[in-house]
């Protein structure tokens, strides 16, 4: 006699952000293998997003997680400090324990060194005992999330333990790689990596993460621009006076000290995080929402960026137009904290860059002459990362008031974090007998329209790239030119014997990068 079947539990009630989407984006059973498991990565974001695909039905019923890393551990001991992770980390809480139960049972560990083949080799025998008790067919999914200067020993050794395959497309199973950021250091370990990766696996299994890409607010910059008429028509130089990306952090470098001082904020964040976020402001309309169309013209917009002495009269120095500067001790939120230089694992007399500002042009018949100012840093008064596109005047001003002052308050916001949301800023009459105007904003948010949080970033990368969809992961050449445009600044800047500009921790950064857009008529919008 069976039981008749109760109502979902409410672990497993349904998202609203999910309402009216299709349904068949679950993916097929599959093995995921995470190399550098014992570091922080896997315990508070990528076992915590698996957690929670798993609590929203969007893991395949036959699916296992593949622990490897150097230290010493049973596979009771990593499903113990798995669990720890998800219930401090994951993003739906109460956890639920008999989700999390379930999918302890999915996790498994092997012992060994990233160069060790014998170890690959176990690797390899635990994955088939999975495939044979789990149900996993053979699909892998490996994830480097180990230290940088690994990833050329761990893709290789796969190829020698013949644990990566060149499926044809659509054949199952199917064999992926996602590589974590950085993705080399400048254009010829950028290269020399991607002939690694060649080597073993073809550029369609290749999954480059940056996890900007996943938030909601960057793939909704698509939405945002290409399905609505209101904005489309205005996204140009004829109606555009300038547009500003910010990525601020208020923490420093939180115990990273030694990768930092071989990254600097240039490598660590613009490279990456705000260069992505530019192509997709700055983009043509895709042919069609596919991975490649998508990619192209994102490539397309990097192969526009104006390099030096590339103007019209060869005036365009990049040197000129980039600020780099770095943390000397002040307060943040409160707390006094100490300068980069005081930071463990950084040099006494650190040259490596904190803050960087720039001004771009994008040489296209879209962009032709606007300028884009970016910035990102650490220790700033306040955590946010958002894209503003800040409008032209309108041609005379009938209300009082200057016209370079009026084009501050026509200003389309779109905050990436945190409270992720959209803003639009314009004049308004202000109520009372007399005519005159003052800045008004709609604003929309995502926790408050949806009714739920928006996921994670790494939780929509995961099942994308278990799914096989490469759009919003970066192509070999997106890399490769996004570096070719670097190399020259970062050249210079080893060349150049002369100390960054230095700011306050706390502070909005140096004076040089108000004068940087001040020079212009301009100013660093506070987000």
């Amino acid at each position: 006699m069976s039981a008749t079947p109760g109502p979902p539990p409410a672990a497993l009630a349904d998202n609203p952000l999910r309402a009216g989407l299709v349904e068949d984006r679950q993916p097929e059973p599959c093995a995921m293998v995470i190399f550098g498991a014992s570091g922080d990565l896997t315990r508070r974001k990528l076992l915590p997003a698996l957690y929670t695909l798993r609590r929203e039905r969007l893991l395949p019923p036959s699916f296992a997680v593949v622990g490897f890393a150097r230290r010493p551990k049973s596979d009771d001991e990593f499903r113990a400090e798995m669990a720890a992770g998800i219930r401090e980390f994951a993003r739906l809480q109460p956890v639920d324990d008999a989700l999390l139960a379930a999918l302890s049972a999915d996790l498994y560990y092997v012992q060994g060194d990233f160069d060790d083949w014998a170890a690959y080799r176990t690797l390899g025998a635990r994955l088939a005992q999975i495939d044979a008790t789990r149900g996993t067919a053979g699909s892998r999914v490996f994830y480097l999330a180990a230290p940088p200067s690994v990833y050329p020993t761990i893709l290789r050794q796969l190829g020698a333990a013949e644990l990566a395959r060149r499926p044809a497309p659509g054949d199952r199973p199917f064999c992926r790689t996602i590589i974590e950021k950085p993705f080399g250091r400048d254009l010829a370990t950028a290269r020399a990596l991607n002939a690694e990766a060649r080597a073993v696996f073809d550029e369609r299994q290749v999954f480059r993460i940056d996890h900007y890409l996943g938030k909601e607010t960057v793939q909704n910059m698509l939405v945002l621009r290409f399905a609505n008429g209101i904005f489309e028509p205005l996204w140009n130089q004829k109606y555009v006076d300038h547009v500003q990306i910010t990525g601020a952090e208020s923490i420093g470098v939180e115990g990273r000290g030694g990768y930092f001082e071989e990254a600097g904020i240039l490598r660590d964040m613009v490279q990456n995080h705000l260069f992505q976020v530019l192509c997709l402001t700055a983009m043509e309309p895709p042919v069609a929402f596919t991975p490649d169309a998508v990619r192209d013209e994102k490539l397309k917009v990097l192969m526009s960026l104006r390099e030096a002495g590339g103007d019209a009269d060869g005036a365009y120095a990049l040197e000129d137009n980039v600020v780099r500067a770095q943390y000397v001790a002040g307060n943040v939120l409160g707390q006094r904290v100490p300068g980069y230089r005081e930071e463990p694992g950084v040099a006494a007399a650190s040259a490596t860059e904190t803050f960087v500002a720039m001004k771009l042009f994008v040489d296209n018949w879209r962009w032709a002459g606007v300028p884009f100012y970016l910035r990102s840093a650490k220790r700033m008064p306040k955590r946010v990362t958002e894209i503003a596109i800040h409008f032209k005047a309108a041609p005379h001003r009938l209300f009082g008031g200057d016209l370079r002052g009026a084009a501050a308050h026509n200003v389309l916001a779109v905050r990436i974090q945190p409270d992720e949301g959209i803003s639009l800023k314009f004049d308004s009459k202000v109520p009372g007998p007399t005519l005159r105007s003052a800045p008004v904003t709609m604003e929309f948010r995502y926790a408050t329209s949806f009714g739920a949080e928006p996921p994670e970033a790494y939780e929509r990368l995961l099942l994308e790239t278990m799914l096989g969809d490469s759009t919003l992961f970066a192509r070999r050449d997106e890399v490769e030119t996004a570096w070719a445009w670097l190399d020259p600044l970062l050249n210079a800047w080893a060349a150049d014997p002369r100390p960054p500009e230095l700011y306050p921790a706390g502070t909005w950064g140096p004076e040089a990068a108000d004068r940087l857009i001040e020079r212009d008529g301009r100013k660093w919008r506070r987000p």
